[in-house]
C-alpha cells in the first residue's frame, strides 16, 4: 500500500490494511527533511522513543483509541512530559515533568507527540516572526509571514508533517496562521480545552486551539480533548455535540460593507465577497451588521487590563531577565509596568458595557462570517512596520475571546493571485458544533487540496451528531430556520435536530392579521390533507417550558404525527382561527409559500 495522506481517515485506513506506525514515523521524518525548514520545530522526539510509544498502544483499535497512531505537534508554550518548554525564550526554558491536560488526553486517545513547535515569544503576536529562533516559512509562499503566535504548529500541519497540531489562541493565534497557510484552525469556546500545563498569555482569555488539514479532523481532536478539568480554574463544560447537524437555512451576520477593513487589499476583499456568495449558494441568509462596536472591543485587548495580565503571567521572570525578551515583546510587556489597578478595572468596566451593547446584535443571527485576516503581509512589510501590521492582522480576531465566542477559520479557495483565502465563523459560547458544521460545508465547497500538500480533501466522515438530551418540538412557520422568529429558539439555546414531514393528515393555512406572518397547522382526516415540511428542534425541559408559556393564541402545542412514524410535540392552531384564512397546503410548507410570494413580488417589480 502506498504511503497515505496524513489526514486521520487516510492514516486509519492505512493501519487497518495492516501497515505499521513505523512506516508513518519514517515518512514523517522524511517530510521534515524534504521541507527543510529549521524554524518549525524547537524540539523533536527521536525515532526510537516514538516507536516505543507506538508499541505501547497495542493492536490497532480506533474505537478504543480514536487517535490511534496519529502524529501531532505541540506549540512550545504547552508542556509535554520529557520535552523542554521554552515559550520561544531560551532563558525561560524548563524540562516539563508532566503533560499538559490536553496533551495527556490526546495521548490517551492514541496520538503521538512528535515535537514542540516555534511561536511568537510568550504567545504575544499574530505574525510568527517574534522568535529568537529561525522563523518558520509560510507553507504557501515563503516571502509571506507565517502568522502567529502559533506559527510552527500551523506550518507543520500545512506541510503534512503531522495530522494536526496544538496552538493557543488569545487574540487570534489559532486562526490567523491557519488562514495564511490554507488549513483549518479551530478556536474553541474559552474553557472547553483545559489550559493546565500551558504558559499563560492572558489566563482569563486563553484557549488551546487545534490546527488540522480538515474540519472533520479538527472536530475529532476537539471531541477527545474537550473535557472539564477540575485542576483548571477557568475550565468549563463544553460538550462536543452538534457537529454534522445544520438547519437548512442559517442567518449569518457579516460586517456591513462600510465597516469592512482590508487596508487596501482589493484581492482579499474580492475573495471575501466570493465566500459570502458561496454561503448564499449553500442556501443561507446573509445579514449585514454594523461592526464598529466589535472593533472597539478589539481595541481593549491591548489596553490596560489585558496587557497587565500578560505581564502578570511572567512578572518575576520579566523583572529579573528583561533583556531575555524579544525587542517587540519586551516593549509590550514593559508598557504594562506603568499601569495601575484602576486602569485594569476601567478596562473591565468598558468591556462589560460593550458586552451589554452587543448582546442583541450577537443574538440576532445564528453566527457570523468574517475574513480571517484582512491581508497577507510579507516579511519585508513586517520589518518595516512590526507593530502596525501585527495589529491589522488582528482586525477580525482580537474581539472574539473578550466576547466569549467560539470560532473556526476555514479555507474558502484561492485568491485571484493564488494565495490562500479564508473566513472565520464565530458564534456564542458553546456553539462550537454549529460553526464547525458550517465550516465543513464551506471547505468541501471550496474544492481545495489540503494545506501545501496537494492531497485531496478526503471524503466526509459520517458523524452521528450527539445532541444533549431534551424535549423535541416541531416548528412549522415563523420559527423555522432563517425565519423571523427563529431567534426565539436561539435565545433558548435550542438545537436543530432534523428536517421532517408530517403525515398527510394536516392542512396548512396562512393566518390573517399575524405580525410577523404565521401559518396555522390543523389536523384533518388521514389522506384528506397533505404532508407538510417541518423542522424538529430540541430544547432543555426548562427552555421548553418557557418557550411554550410564551406561545400566543390562536397557536398551541399538540402532538404531531411525522411521516417517519414518530410523534413529536409541535405547533397546532385552534380551528376557529382558520375561518377566512388561505389554505396553502398545496405549497407543501411555509418556506415554499413564502418563497413563492417573494418570487411573485420580484416578478411584479420587473
Amino acid at each position: 500500500m502506498s504511503t497515505p495522506a496524513f489526514d486521520i481517515a487516510s492514516l486509519h485506513a492505512f493501519y487497518a490494511a495492516g501497515c505499521t506506525v513505523a512506516e508513518i514515523i519514517d515518512q514523517m521524518f522524511a517530510r521534515i527533511a524534504a521541507v527543510d525548514d529549521p524554524g518549525i520545530f524547537l524540539h523533536l522526539a527521536d525515532r526510537q522513543s516514538l516507536l516505543a510509544e507506538a508499541a505501547a498502544l497495542g493492536a490497532f483499535d480506533p474505537a478504543a483509541k480514536p487517535l490511534w497512531g496519529i502524529p501531532f505537534a505541540v506549540k512550545d508554550n504547552i508542556d509535554v512530559a520529557g520535552m523542554p518548554t521554552t515559550a520561544a525564550c531560551p532563558d525561560y526554558a524548563y524540562d516539563a515533568t508532566a503533560d499538559a491536560t490536553v496533551v495527556r488526553l490526546l495521548r490517551e486517545a492514541g496520538a503521538l507527540v512528535i515535537g514542540k513547535t516555534n511561536l511568537d515569544q510568550f504567545a504575544t503576536g499574530l505574525v510568527g516572526v517574534r522568535s529568537p529562533y529561525p522563523i518558520p516559512r509560510n507553507a504557501i509562499d515563503p516571502t509571506l509571514v507565517p502568522g502567529g503566535s502559533s506559527s510552527g504548529s500551523a506550518v507543520a500541519t500545512a506541510q503534512g508533517i503531522v495530522s494536526f497540531a496544538l496552538g493557543t489562541d488569545t487574540a487570534g493565534s489559532g486562526r490567523i496562521p491557519a488562514g495564511l497557510n490554507n488549513i483549518v484552525g479551530l478556536k474553541p469556546s474559552v474553557g472547553a480545552l483545559s489550559t493546565k500545563g500551558v504558559i499563560p498569555a492572558c489566563r482569563t482569555l486563553d484557549c488551546v486551539s487545534i490546527f488540522a488539514l480538515s474540519v472533520d479532523d479538527a472536530w475529532r481532536v476537539f471531541s477527545v480533548a474537550a473535557r472539564e478539568d477540575g485542576e483548571d480554574a477557568y475550565s468549563r463544560a463544553v460538550p462536543a455535540t452538534g457537529y454534522g447537524r445544520l438547519p437548512p437555512m442559517l442567518t449569518i451576520g457579516v460586517p456591513a460593507k462600510a465597516d469592512l477593513r482590508f487596508f487596501g487589499d482589493a484581492v482579499m476583499a474580492a475573495s471575501y465577497e466570493d465566500a459570502i456568495d458561496m454561503l448564499r449558494g449553500l442556501g443561507h441568509l446573509i445579514v449585514e451588521v454594523p461592526f464598529g462596536d466589535f472593533y472597539d472591543v478589539a481595541n481593549l485587548l491591548y489596553e490596560g487590563a489585558w496587557v497587565a495580565e500578560r505581564y502578570a503571567a511572567v512578572k518575576d521572570f520579566f523583572d529579573a531577565r528583561e533583556a531575555s525578551f524579544h525587542p517587540v515583546t519586551r516593549k509590550i510587556y514593559g508598557a504594562a509596568k506603568t499601569l495601575t489597578a484602576a486602569d485594569a478595572f476601567n478596562g473591565f468596566y468598558a468591556l462589560q458595557a460593550m458586552k451589554r451593547k452587543l448582546a442583541p446584535v450577537i443574538a440576532s443571527v445564528d453566527l457570523f462570517c468574517v475574513p480571517t485576516a484582512p491581508s497577507h503581509y510579507t516579511l519585508a512589510d513586517l520589518a518595516a512596520e512590526p507593530i502596525r501590521e501585527n495589529s491589522r492582522l488582528g482586525t477580525y480576531t482580537n474581539f472574539v475571546n473578550l466576547l466569549d465566542m467560539c470560532g473556526i477559520a476555514v479555507p474558502t479557495g484561492k485568491r485571484s493571485d493564488g494565495l490562500p483565502a479564508s473566513v472565520t465563523l464565530l458564534a456564542p459560547f458553546g456553539r462550537d458544533g454549529l460553526t464547525a458544521s458550517l465550516a465543513r460545508d464551506i471547505h468541501r465547497a471550496s474544492g481545495l487540496t489540503l494545506g501545501a500538500t496537494g492531497w485531496p480533501l478526503p471524503n466526509a466522515v459520517q458523524h452521528d451528531a450527539e445532541i444533549e438530551p431534551g424535549i423535541d418540538i416541531v416548528v412549522v412557520g415563523a420559527h423555522l430556520s432563517g425565519m423571523p422568529l427563529n431567534g426565539q429558539l436561539r435565545e433558548l439555546d435550542a438545537r436543530f435536530m432534523r428536517e421532517a414531514r408530517t403525515t398527510d393528515a394536516y392542512r396548512l393555512y396562512a393566518l390573517a392579521g399575524q405580525v410577523p406572518a404565521k401559518p396555522g397547522l390543523i389536523r384533518v382526516e388521514a389522506a384528506t390533507g397533505g404532508a407538510i415540511d417541518v423542522e424538529v428542534w430540541r430544547l432543555t425541559p426548562d427552555a421548553f417550558g418557557r418557550f411554550v408559556a410564551a406561545i400566543p393564541s390562536p397557536l398551541g402545542i399538540g402532538s404531531i404525527s411525522l411521516s417517519d412514524g414518530t410523534e413529536v410535540k409541535g405547533f397546532l392552531v385552534e380551528a376557529v382561527a382558520i375561518s377566512g384564512a388561505a389554505d396553502i397546503t398545496g405549497y407543501g410548507g411555509w418556506r415554499s409559500y413564502v418563497e413563492a410570494g417573494s418570487q411573485q413580488k420580484v416578478g411584479g417589480a420587473r
